[in-house]
């Protein structure tokens, strides 16, 4: 399987992340929503309906329905994290079976990996080394998500992280990196795309940006940066439906304001973004 399954015609990616767990259950109760099972799995179903036919593929955990068309990504993460607060870390979900997705109709598996510097780099390394041969052996696309964090608030530079896990990462050759934007998006836009060559110089496979850490409204800036640098696109969520939270009709703000969103992103990796096809090794 190529990653044409995950992409656009022209070989760009705009990929809607649906997989949010405890940080949605949070972001329900925030905007004064119901924030049992069902209302999760509504709103989730609500965001496939009206965002994955535009899209280039659907990330979704287990557990829900999930679109046959575009591409389904399976999350395949176990989160450590308290109500409220970050992911701190994550694990290998050995109860999915990369077979049994494959013949559910899933094209590809993510695995969120946390990176710092707190002397576990070592198992990290060795659990995304794992996922990725799982899923070639599933005869599935691995998308690996490299999310670096501080183990110490006084010694973290956050460029500096992500270009670390790049290169403990990337090496394993996942079929497609998601990283985070450098500077958060924010700053000078010329050191931005400078940061994001030097990882499309690091990484030997195509590479996606993330939109968590980016102010909603500085996102597609963030994504015409990361693209110019050597992105192939983005794979997001907050980015694009976050709206339809604040909204008094979810369902009518993801039909408008959130498919607009996602349409301008696509309209931007489109003109800027690498297609996937050109990354040479």
């Amino acid at each position: 399987m190529s990653l044409d399954a995950l992409a656009y015609p022209d070989g760009t990616f705009a990929m809607v992340a649906m997989d949010q767990r405890e940080s949605l259950r949070t972001m329900l109760a925030d905007h004064g929503r119901l924030d049992d099972p069902e209302a999760i799995r509504a709103f989730k179903a609500a965001v496939a309906e009206h965002l994955a036919p535009l899209a280039s593929g659907f990330l979704i955990d287990k557990g829900y329905d999930a679109p046959r068309r575009p591409g389904w990504i399976l999350a395949v993460d176990t989160l450590t994290q308290e109500r409220g607060g970050p992911v701190t870390d994550t694990h290998l979900d050995d109860s999915v079976d990369p077979v049994a997705a494959r013949e559910a109709g899933a094209v590809a598996l993510k695995l969120l990996v946390i990176w710092k510097r707190d002397g576990q780099q070592a198992r990290r390394v060795e659990m995304a080394q794992e996922f990725v041969r799982r899923c070639a052996a599933a005869g599935l696309l691995s998308v690996l998500e490299p999310v670096a964090q501080p183990a110490d608030e006084d010694d973290f530079d956050l460029d500096t992280a992500i270009l670390d896990a790049a290169g403990a990462l990337g090496r394993l050759r996942p079929d497609l990196y998601k990283a985070q934007v450098p500077s958060r998006g924010i700053g000078d836009p010329a050191a931005i795309i400078a940061t994001c060559q030097q990882l499309t110089d690091t990484l030997p496979t195509p590479w996606v940006v993330l939109s968590n850490g980016v102010a909603r409204d500085d996102f597609p800036h963030a994504v015409k940066l990361a693209c110019q640098g050597g992105a192939s696109g983005t794979l997001a969520g907050r980015a694009l439906w976050t709206p339809a939270l604040e909204a008094d009709d979810a369902v009518a703000s993801l039909s408008t304001t959130c498919r607009e969103r996602l349409s301008l992103i696509a309209d931007i990796v489109h003109t800027h973004a690498r297609p996937w096809q050109k990354v040479t090794s």
